[in-house]
């Protein structure tokens, strides 16, 4: 991690996906089907957009950033991801036709958290979440952009689940303890992250994460991971490891800033070649075959 502290959660994360190696299985090996089923539907790939908040308009284009990475998703055929916003963004990012899951923030106003939902929800949206990583600041509760953000108990994300008719996930699980808990509330969906590394020291997901898929084994919850997730090769390692499918890091952000929808489209595309060329490589046809034989780990291979 040259120039990086040691406790900077994103070297480290960057360097545990570096230290997984692999291992080729060609004979009778054939090209993959990368479509995933998630919430009951069909979707052309595992890899997805991240969950952004706050992208402006690039270059002055029409749209912002938000709606050309939507219409990237839309075009690409799979699950579309927001972050924060109000009402009236979500609504030019459902207007794209793209899937989309709405991640809320942990608001103190826990009515404009089922205000959202509520919204997100005849909207069209394929599911909404919450953004739990997001609680605490330095020394207190945090505040994003004048807007305080509070605790949340597992009663408080059983509750948001029976206030919806949509699949409820959080965002921000980090630990088999809390995987747990959301499901024990209901929850539908997982993503195991530390949110670009706001805690220094964070576990790097892909480390936690088998212990998570096991903790998780027979339920209906889906896991998805992100974090550094910026080639195929990197959704190739965290799918073997458990994962149900994978958000793109903030490497894509380059790409759509200088092309827009296009830029989105195209590095996308590319990690999807990639991820179908890890599989096939690795004697893969398809997601629900995949495990973690073909992973080495610190010189042995990968035990679990």
């Amino acid at each position: 991690m040259e120039g990086k502290r040691l406790s900077d959660a994103n070297g480290i994360t960057r360097n545990y996906l570096d230290s997984i190696l692999v291992e080729e299985r060609l004979v009778d090996s054939v090209l993959p089907n990368l479509e995933i089923e998630f919430f009951g539907e069909t979707f052309a790939s595992p890899i997805m957009t991240p969950a952004f908040s706050h992208l402006p308009a690039y270059h002055d284009r029409n749209l912002t950033g938000l709606e050309e990475y939507s219409i990237a998703a839309k075009n690409l055929g799979i699950v579309n991801w927001c972050g924060m916003m109000e009402n009236d963004m979500f609504e030019k990012l459902a207007a794209t036709g793209a899937r989309t899951i709405r991640i809320i923030k942990p608001y103190e106003d826990r009515e404009k958290i089922l205000d959202q939902m509520a919204f997100a929800e005849r909207s069209g949206a394929l599911a909404v979440g919450i953004d739990i990583d997001h609680i605490f600041g330095k020394g207190q509760y945090d505040v994003v952009l004048g807007e305080r953000m509070a605790p949340q108990s597992k009663d408080d994300l059983q509750s948001f689940v029976k206030s919806t008719g949509l699949p409820f996930v959080v965002k921000g699980v980090l630990s088999v303890k809390d995987a747990v808990k959301c499901a024990e509330a209901g929850v539908k969906g997982i993503v195991v992250s530390h949110h670009h590394g706001r805690m220094p020291y964070a576990v790097p997901p892909l480390m936690v994460l088998p212990e998570i898929a096991d903790a998780l084994k027979g339920s209906d919850v889906k896991i998805v991971v992100d974090c550094s997730i910026d080639t195929g090769a990197d959704a190739y390692k965290a799918l073997a490891l458990g994962a149900d499918a994978v958000s793109v890091g903030r490497a894509i952000l380059p790409a759509l800033e200088e092309k827009g929808i296009a830029g989105a489209e195209q590095y996308i595309k590319e990690m999807n070649d990639e991820l179908s060329m890890m599989m096939s490589f690795t004697g893969f046809s398809g997601l629900k075959e995949m495990d973690a034989s073909a992973l080495w780990i610190n010189g042995r291979r990968y035990q679990r």
